[in-house]
C-alpha cells in the first residue's frame, strides 16, 4: 500500500557536469538551492540583486544584468539615512551613496560575466504581488521598511506576469551559452501574511504563465518543487518553526530529487564527497598538535585534493 502521493522530476536528457555553471535568482528558496550548489563545490552565483519575489522585478534584474547597466544616484532613494534602491533587496543599503552604487554595480558585473558563460538558470517565483512606490510611481523588488502609505498593493495581471516570464527567458537565451537550460520554479513558502485564499491565488497565476510562455520556447522547463511540498511532503514536520518556510530535511529531499533527475552520475559522486568533505571541514579540536587530529587533517587534505584532480575550478 502507498501511504503518500509521490511527486517525481522527469529526467533529464540534459546533465549537470562538474564544470558547469549555475545561475539562480528569485526567492529564498533559491538561496537555499544555490546554497547546496556551492557546498556541493559547484560554480554557481545566486541573486545580484538579492532576494526578489515577483517576475516583473526578477525580469528588471535579468535586464539590467544582460544589458550591463550600472546604476546611478537618481535612481536611488533616500529613507532612514540610508540610501536604497528600490529594485534590490535591503542588504544592499548603506548610509553611504557611493558604498551602496559599489554593492550594486560589482553585483551587476559580477552577474553578466558569469551568465555569458551559464549553462543552466534557476527561477523561482515567490509571489504575483507587487507593491508600486507612489511617490516615483515605480514597482519595486523590496519596500526597505518604508511605510506602507507610500506603496500601492497590487496582483500583477496575468498578461503582466507572462510578458515578464517571456522576456526574462529572450535576454537570458542572448547572454548566456548556447542551449542554455532554463528551469522554472514556483516557491513552496505560502505568503500567509497576504492571505491564504490570496496566496493560493498567486502562486496559481505564476504557474499558470510559466507553462503557458515554455510551451512555446526551447530549453525551457517547469520544477514542481511547489507540488512536492504541497502533495508529496504535506507534513508540518517538514517545515521550520514558522509553519510557513521548508526546514532542511525537505529542502534536502527536494535537493536529491532534483539532483537525480538532473546532475550526472559524475556530478552526483563529486557533490556527495563534497557534502562529506564540508562536514568533516567543521570539526574542530581544543588541540590541534594532537597527533590524532594531525592525521585527520591530513587525510582530508587527501581527500579534496582527489577531488581537486576531477575539477578545473578551484574547490574548498
Amino acid at each position: 500500500m502507498k501511504f503518500r502521493t509521490e511527486v517525481d522530476l522527469n529526467e533529464s536528457l540534459k546533465k549537470i557536469e562538474i564544470e558547469d555553471k549555475i545561475f539562480s535568482i528569485g526567492s529564498c528558496f533559491a538561496s537555499e538551492m544555490s546554497d547546496l550548489f556551492r557546498q556541493g563545490q559547484l560554480q554557481t552565483v545566486n541573486n545580484p540583486f538579492g532576494t526578489v519575489f515577483n517576475p516583473f522585478s526578477i525580469n528588471t534584474a535579468i535586464q539590467r544584468l544582460h544589458d550591463a547597466e550600472w546604476y546611478h544616484e537618481e535612481e536611488l532613494i533616500v529613507f532612514n539615512d540610508e540610501y536604497i534602491s528600490l529594485d534590490h533587496h535591503t542588504s544592499f543599503d548603506t548610509r553611504y551613496i557611493h558604498q551602496t552604487l559599489q554593492k550594486i554595480n560589482d553585483k551587476i558585473e559580477e552577474g553578466n560575466r558569469f551568465l555569458q558563460d551559464a549553462n543552466w538558470i534557476i527561477i523561482t517565483y515567490g509571489t504575483s504581488f507587487i507593491y508600486e512606490f507612489e511617490p516615483k510611481k515605480k514597482l519595486v523588488a523590496n519596500c526597505h521598511k518604508i511605510p506602507q502609505s507610500f506603496f500601492k498593493k497590487r496582483l500583477l495581471t496575468q498578461q503582466e506576469i507572462t510578458d515578464s516570464v517571456y522576456n526574462t527567458i529572450i535576454n537570458l537565451k542572448d547572454i548566456c551559452r548556447d542551449e542554455v537550460q532554463i528551469l522554472f520554479t514556483v516557491s513552496p513558502v505560502r505568503h500567509t501574511k497576504d492571505g491564504m485564499i490570496e496566496n493560493q491565488l498567486s502562486k496559481s497565476k505564476l504557474i499558470t504563465a510559466i507553462h503557458e510562455v515554455i510551451s512555446e520556447m526551447q530549453d525551457c522547463y517547469y520544477l514542481p518543487v511547489y507540488e512536492i511540498l504541497m502533495d508529496d511532503l504535506r507534513d508540518y514536520r517538514f517545515y521550520k518553526d514558522d509553519m510557513i518556510h521548508p526546514n532542511s530535511q525537505a529542502v534536502n529531499y527536494i535537493f536529491e530529487k532534483f539532483g537525480q533527475a538532473y546532475f550526472s552520475r559524475e556530478a552526483q559522486d563529486f557533490i556527495k564527497e563534497n557534502f562529506k568533505i564540508q562536514k568533516a571541514l567543521e570539526h574542530r579540536s581544543e588541540d590541534e598538535k594532537d597527533p590524532k587530529f594531525i592525521e585527520f587533517r591530513e587525510k582530508l587534505n587527501q581527500r579534496i585534493a582527489n577531488q581537486q584532480e576531477k575539477a578545473k575550478h578551484k574547490i574548498f
